[in-house]
């Protein structure tokens, strides 16, 4: 075998040499052994066409089935028998797999779309009933008990055809969740989202929107990472029709959609989820110590399918056009990641390999059933090939989350003064990733917004925010908090990576934190919501803050400057809290000290004349509006660019 050229890149990997090898050889071998069975990945991933409800047009019923190997007796129970738990037994079949058959003739008019369903599963663990492992739709009661649902005949009507035809080269991603994303204290839904939320994210000009906690969670304040129910949107945001709606407009609105889906580990709880399903461990193999949920086991081929089939079932049956796997370094490592990872060898020790084939194999399908489908990892660990093709020994992502630079600015803003601030370990901090591995670069996500923590706009301007954000007061902390917050994101934008993510209501500096209804706080939705009339308040600065993550975003699109991989360092001045760089035809000059200057020297290589085409000083950006954007700026003869570069400014020069 010649050479990987992820080893031909990174020469330190040479050592590890046989370990990618064995990388690309055991997830061979395991496709060769799928194809051999199945006939072709795509049809490995069609486990959802099998069990729960799947109708038979030749004999004019539905089908039940559900995988059960260890089961002594199975019952199908539900409005449509009083939830007789003895008069539909299922018959044993191959494989552990049960099965039973609903003739229209007898159960059209009682199996209708709507019904109530459970099975009642005899086994070793008692007599049980319990939810179908692939139903695809969940109803919950006033007292938080969870039933499946019969869904019936898929009648949505798509009209998003030609939309599923394109590529997004750039996603500019706006993180959302569908409960929180109302201002009222109450669960949003899918069609409020879709007919409110939607235009914002359009007007704001992100091309992509990640939909978390989508996937069936009994409680809501998980996040929606303790997953009961696989193939199921929640039902607290409404029917499966409604996420239907939300992104067919999506698409009509040119708004690509990606899934954050929860692969990594399971929730615990009996009586909702899949734990000993049959009486045995079945899906899963152990306990994680950090997250109190079962994880998965990998290592079978059912789970394999199980997974697979998840993946496709999205794509098919909602129209996703990516997915973010939440948890991926849990997944790559027995002790999921709970360690630093400072040394290479680390990235090839304590390898949960059978997790890594699933993940090259759901990357490779989905890749498969559309070539444009967008990937995303969130990974900490950065094990080398993340982001590279299975064939050059990679896992098969498009992208990684770097989850680093949001860590590095909580850790600066909370532990050093501005006048500690270093630009060169600044610099280092946003350019440092593997070379030709897409990275997301975000400055804070929904997890720096959770409570215990602090939004970057809370952490530069704390309790400020409830008394100073008039646009009629004065207030330097409140200047200082604007300015640096917009400089941050602009930054990280430019130099973080080759896509760019924003969670909801942080484009505007939202105040405060989120935390969900539980008991500690009176099982209140006050801090489970978005205030976006505080942006829309002409008399507030978080106007500002709005304006100009617009700004921004528009500049990232007509310049493609994520795609410009030829970002050069220019200049480094720790003590006034200056640093330039150039990227693609653009040159930045970032001043984070509290002094301005007159005729400040920028060295360059060649001569040209410049303007600035973007200035954080903007007026409607909150600025002070102390630069002539009309003023064409040429270098000396000895090709030294001379500028006026304000205190806590951030300017872009376009080259003419």
């Amino acid at each position: 075998m010649h050479q990987l050229k992820i080893i031909q890149e990174d020469p330190y990997l040479k050592n590890y040499e046989r370990q990618l090898i064995n990388r690309i050889e055991w997830y061979q071998n395991t496709k060769d052994y799928i194809e051999k069975h199945f006939g072709t990945l795509y049809n490995f991933a069609n486990a959802h066409l099998t069990f729960s409800f799947n109708y038979d047009e030749k004999n004019k019923g539905w089908w039940f089935r559900e995988w059960l190997p260890h089961a002594h007796q199975v019952f199908l129970i539900g409005d449509f028998n009083d939830w007789n738990r003895s008069s539909h037994p299922l018959k044993r079949g191959n494989f552990g797999v049960w099965e039973i058959f609903l003739p229209d003739v007898e159960y059209k008019d009682k199996l209708v779309a709507g019904s109530e369903v459970k099975i009642h599963v005899i086994a070793d663990n008692g007599a049980l009933d319990r939810i179908p492992a692939y139903i695809r739709e969940t109803s919950e009661d006033e007292n938080h008990n969870f039933n499946g649902v019969f869904s019936g005949f898929n009648t949505f009507k798509w009209t998003d055809e030609n939309f599923r035809k394109q590529k997004i080269e750039t996603p500019l991603i706006y993180e959302a969740h569908i409960g929180m994303a109302t201002e009222k204290e109450e669960v949003g839904s899918y069609r409020d989202f879709a007919d409110k939320i939607l235009p914002r994210i359009k007007n704001l000009g992100y091309n992509t929107v990640q939909l978390m906690a989508i996937q069936e969670h009994p409680y809501y304040g998980s996040y929606g990472y303790q997953v009961s129910n696989f193939f199921a949107p929640s039902c607290r945001f409404g029917k499966p029709d409604d996420l239907r709606y939300l992104i067919n407009k999506a698409h009509e609105m040119g708004l690509a959609v990606i899934l954050d889906v929860i692969h990594s580990h399971s929730v615990k709880n009996r009586n909702e989820g899949l734990i000993e399903f049959d009486g045995t461990s079945l899906y899963f193999t152990g306990h994680h110590p950090e997250w109190d949920s079962a994880i998965f086991d990998y290592a079978k081929l059912e789970v394999k399918r199980f997974l697979a089939s998840n993946l496709r079932y999205w794509m098919e049956e909602f129209h996703f056009d990516g997915f973010r796997f939440d948890g991926v370094t849990s997944m790559l490592y027995h002790h999921h990641g709970l360690t630093d990872f400072t040394e290479y060898h680390q990235y090839f020790e304590h390898v949960n390999n059978d997790a890594v084939i699933y993940l090259q194999l759901g990357n490779d399908l989905i890749h498969e059933i559309n070539p444009n489908i967008i990937s995303i990892a969130e990974d900490m660990s950065g094990m080398p090939g993340i982001c590279r093709s299975v064939k050059d020994g990679g896992l098969g992502f498009d992208y990684r989350l770097a989850m680093g630079i949001p860590d590095f600015w909580y850790n600066l803003l909370e532990n050093k003064s501005d006048e500690q601030w270093h630009m060169g370990d600044l610099y280092w901090r946003l350019t440092n990733r593997r070379l030709n591995e897409k990275n997301i670069a975000y400055a804070e996500s929904h997890d720096q917004a959770m409570v215990g923590d602090k939004t970057l706009a809370f952490w530069l301007m704390d309790k400020e925010m409830y008394t100073a954000m008039e646009k009629s007061q004065e207030n330097i902390i409140i200047d200082r908090g604007i300015a640096l917050h917009k400089m941050i994101r602009l930054i990280t934008a430019t130099l973080g990576g080759e896509a760019y993510l924003n969670f909801m209501g942080n484009e505007f500096g939202h105040p405060e934190w989120i935390d969900f209804p539980r008991e500690g706080n009176n099982w209140s939705y006050h801090y489970a919501r978005r205030q976006w009339s505080l942006a829309e308040n002409k008399n507030l600065k978080y106007e500002f803050l709005l304006n100009f993550d617009q700004k921004l975003i528009d500049f990232i699109k007509k310049t493609a400057l994520l795609n410009q991989k030829n970002d050069y360092k220019i200049l480094e001045d720790n003590e006034n809290k200056i640093l330039v760089f150039s990227k693609g035809s653009h040159l930045f000059a970032f001043n984070f000290g509290t002094e301005s200057f007159f005729d400040f020297a920028i060295p360059l290589k060649e001569k040209g004349s410049y303007k600035i085409c973007l200035s954080t000083d903007d007026e409607p950006f909150g600025g002070f509006e102390r630069i002539d954007k009309d003023l064409v700026y040429k270098t000396q003869k000895n090709n030294d660019l001379l500028i006026y570069l304000p205190s806590r400014t951030a300017l872009v020069f376009e080259k003419k």
